[in-house]
């Protein structure tokens, strides 16, 4: 089954949804930055997210250092953004808020 990427009023609506997210320059994909406790707690959260996205079958991009997390979202096999994406976003934005994450 083929992935659609996100176009039009519901591309629009879905990224207004997302506002602690941010588009990326160059690229037809959306990021965010988190800052935790420590690095145990930064862990502990992707540990949460990878469980998630195995599950959806979408995994991200994603850098960390020890209490910080850069997650890049997109959707390779649909050229861009995706309602994969979107739903990915909501989880992370989720887990942040129950594990303290904040925007760095």
């Amino acid at each position: 089954m083929a992935i659609a990427k996100l176009a039009g009023v519901e591309r629009e609506a879905a990224l207004n949804e997302l506002s602690a997210w941010a588009l990326v320059p160059g690229r037809d994909a959306i990021q965010r930055s988190l800052r935790f406790k420590d690095f145990n707690v930064a862990f502990g959260f992707m540990a949460r997210i990878a469980l998630a996205a195995e599950k959806a079958d979408h995994h991200p991009e994603w850098f960390n250092v020890w209490n910080r997390v850069d997650i890049l979202l997109t959707t390779h096999d649909a050229g861009g953004l995706s309602q994969r994406d979107i739903l990915l976003a909501r989880i992370i934005d989720q887990a942040a808020a129950e594990m303290g994450g904040k925007a760095s």
